[in-house]
């Protein structure tokens, strides 16, 4: 029988340190539901003590899910530990994570702590939170640059304090695969009490090992994987859960372990993580891209059509890639929207669905067919964007070889209507410099880039731009048929994401 991996999902807590990938309690909430219909066994909520709409998000989530574990994280403060247990004391498996640095360089010039005393302060910080619940994770932040010796006594001690699952991070992205091997081996070797944990690893991408570094870590003996959907995360990302869960998968003889991974739903929450936080998924990205089952060249194609193993290990349903989408125009119903809606993870309430049915019917008239990407845009800026600051209510764009380009434009913020009228380089430019007078707010631009969602010249357009605003940065995203609307749409998005920073900071939480 196959060994279990339990897959320990950190999407919300360290996928949302991206910069810019900030995500307001509603879309938190629709995507750990999303998370637990993928099946991960731990979901990493986010990081109670950093906020108080990170320990809200944190709250609604515990209450929510059904099945899943909900972990918070904390540092090993008993302040910290005390917010991470009312986050998650009413979870169905709730779980406290406290973690501290080990490698000398932090414990140095960070903790400026000896090894002693980062030993007491884990065994003191575990044994506070089994006061509270028996499920405590603890981890060695730096994990892979520490030593080895001084791992086993660490996890020894937190083991015996009470610790149920024991984790070795790659913080900083260091290691290298056969590196990692050893290491994991060595520390379950020289561990007396490892039997009495499971033993997680939890990579960071910054040398592109991350997915590799962590299979490694499981051929080597680890049975928790901590992962992102897409592997975003800080700097260069985490491990990316749909590289991780389909490496064993297609190789079971390989690793001979299993998880409890809907595939069906990899794709599916791809797209929403996507959707939610506006980081776009790179086209040749392993399992979820564009191009992931693309075949351009003539062999490839061959191939393929003659037996799609020849050039596909995987088959893209496996992943819930189907080719047989049910396509809506504008004399579909309400019934059949909410039933494509439902196959494809949201589950809305009647209000809900009334107003994504008025916007499918608006953009029905605009364009034939109304596939699931136009569906996608039309529930994240309806449903999940509904508390928003800024709202867009009017836009009118004079343009041509001959004039002057103009943008008038109409918003409600806070409620309250305002409009005006602005010039600039472009259409665009004119439609940025018109918003950014109405609001007040003048970030900087440092992106601006433009995607078609599906083909066709009526296809939804999706606009994708970045802002900087004294430090703080976000992504905004927005969708529409006409390319300046969808421009408006992601400016304002954007800037609705800057205003949710300043009174929701995201705390890198000394970041694992």
């Amino acid at each position: 029988m196959n060994d279990r991996i339990y897959i320990f999902d950190t999407t919300l807590r360290d996928g949302e340190q991206s910069p810019g990938a900030s995500m307001n309690t509603a879309e938190k909430l629709r995507l750990a539901v999303q998370l637990e219909k993928l099946g991960v066994d731990i979901l990493e909520a986010g990081f109670p003590a950093s906020s108080e709409g990170d320990f809200e998000a944190v709250y609604k989530i515990a209450e929510r899910l059904k099945h899943t574990e909900v972990a918070a994280l904390a540092r090993t403060s008993k302040g910290d530990i005390d917010r991470a247990w009312g986050a998650v004391q009413n979870a169905v498996k709730p779980r406290i994570h406290t973690f501290i640095a080990t490698s000398d360089i932090h414990m140095k010039y960070k903790l400026n702590m000896s090894r002693d005393e980062v030993v007491k302060a884990a065994v003191e910080s575990v044994r506070y939170a089994k006061s509270f619940t028996d499920n405590i994770e603890f981890s060695s932040e730096d994990g892979s640059r520490s030593d080895r010796d001084f791992l086993c006594k660490i996890f020894e001690a937190a083991i015996e304090a009470g610790a149920t699952t024991i984790n070795l991070p790659d913080t900083v992205g260091y290691a290298i695969p056969q590196e990692f091997s050893d290491l994991v081996k060595y520390v379950i070797a020289h561990t007396p009490n490892i039997n009495k944990a499971v033993f997680s690893v939890h990579c960071h991408n910054d040398l592109g090992l991350a997915t590799a570094n962590t299979l490694a870590a499981i051929n080597a003996g680890a049975r928790q994987a901590e992962v992102t959907i897409n592997g975003i995360g800080e700097r260069a990302g985490n491990t990316s859960l749909e590289e991780i869960v389909m490496g064993m998968h297609t190789r079971p003889n390989f690793f001979n372990v299993s998880t409890q991974i809907d595939t069906e739903q990899i794709y599916p929450t791809s797209r929403l993580v996507s959707m939610i936080t506006g980081i776009m998924v790179q086209p040749n990205k392993a399992v979820v891209g564009a191009n992931a089952f693309a075949h351009e060249a003539g062999i490839h194609q061959d191939g393929v059509l003659k037996n799609p193993m020849t050039y596909e290990i995987m088959k893209p349903e496996t992943v819930g890639l189907s080719t047989n989408k049910l396509v809506l125009g504008k004399h579909s119903g309400r019934h059949a929207l909410h039933s494509r809606l439902k196959e494809m993870g949201y589950d809305l309430s009647d209000d809900e669905l009334k107003l994504v049915f008025t916007k499918f019917k608006d953009l029905a008239d605009k364009k034939k067919h109304v596939v699931d990407e136009d569906l996608e845009v039309l529930v994240t800026e309806g449903i999940l964007r509904a508390a928003d600051i800024f709202r867009l209510e009017y836009l009118h764009v004079t343009c041509g070889t001959t004039v002057l380009p103009m943008a008038s434009v109409k918003l409600t913020i806070n409620g309250r209507s305002v409009q005006g009228a602005g010039y600039g380089n472009g259409p665009i430019d004119s439609v940025f410099n018109t918003i950014a007078k109405l609001t007040g707010m003048e970030p900087d631009l440092l992106r601006f880039s433009v995607s078609a969602l599906t083909g066709g010249t009526d296809s939804m357009g999706e606009v994708t731009v970045r802002l900087s605003d004294n430090g703080l940065v976000a992504l905004g995203k927005g969708g529409d048929p006409d390319i300046i609307t969808a421009s408006a749409k992601s400016y304002i998005d954007g800037l609705n994401r800057l205003e949710y920073l300043k009174t929701h900071p995201v705390k890198t939480s000394e970041a694992l």
